[in-house]
């Protein structure tokens, strides 16, 4: 398989994902979208990834190349039927293009913090061996408000009601982080946008508590990591 990886900040790629597409002989192409690159035509890939940034989907004006991204998202999922993986901000972009809205959330999540699946989500393919609530990375202060039509709700928060979805058979998306790596707290927390979140939500030693956090759980959250990887593989093989 050969996927189109579309990125909004190089630091925040695929992350534990990419040993799992290297160990599987799969291949990607990223673009950075925010560094002024321009996605290719979607033909020769077979699925399409979105990642996580720090722009808000409604940003258009001070990054007008969202609006060519919501295009090629919809040509993707609705037009072509391709496989499409979302993450946070690539969450988010789906329901947009395909006729949902996003707005900021009444609560940001910053933090190591529970996720519950709903029924659809503990009976789909791609929560399939997940618990019935589990602890992920969240870094958001935008959510999903209203979805598309046809979406199904995979998981939810009590503070973000759409923490995983699916569109048809083959579209899957997640506001959670769930690519986390062991750098991933140090990296992101580069980004001013993101830094300037978390020492909002936890203070002054904002890194170092979400850190922490993070290492506690990330043996759990990559066994879960993979679970996802190979649960998206399957629905994709099976669409």
């Amino acid at each position: 398989m050969k996927i189109l990886v579309l990125q909004h900040a190089r630091c925040e790629h695929p992350g534990i994902f990419r040993s799992f597409l290297e160990e599987d002989g799969h291949t990607w192409q990223a673009v950075e979208l925010d560094e002024g690159e321009t996605a290719p035509a979607l033909d020769g890939f077979d699925a399409l990834w979105v990642m996580g940034g720090p722009m808000d989907v409604w940003q258009e004006d001070a990054h007008p190349w969202l609006r060519a991204e919501k295009d090629l998202i919809r040509d993707a999922v609705a037009d072509r039927g391709m496989p499409f993986l979302g993450l946070c901000l690539g969450h988010q972009l789906l329901a947009e293009a395909l006729g949902g809205t996003v707005g900021p959330s009444d609560t940001p999540e910053i933090g190591v913090l529970p996720v519950q699946m709903t029924e659809i989500g503990a009976q789909s393919i791609f929560l399939d061996d997940f618990p019935e609530k589990f602890d992920t990375l969240q870094w958001h202060s935008a959510e999903i408000k209203t979805l598309p039509e046809g979406f199904r709700v995979h998981a939810t928060s009590p503070d973000c009601p759409v923490q995983a979805m699916s569109w048809g058979t083959r579209a899957f998306s997640c506001q959670f982080h769930i690519e986390v790596e062991d750098n991933t707290v140090d990296t992101w927390a580069t980004i001013p946008e993101y830094r300037d979140a978390l020492l909002d939500a936890m203070g002054e030693t904002g890194v170092e508590t979400l850190r922490t956090k993070t290492a506690e759980a990330l043996p759990e959250m990559s066994r879960l990591a993979e679970r996802l990887y190979m649960n998206w593989l399957q629905a994709a093989a099976r669409a």
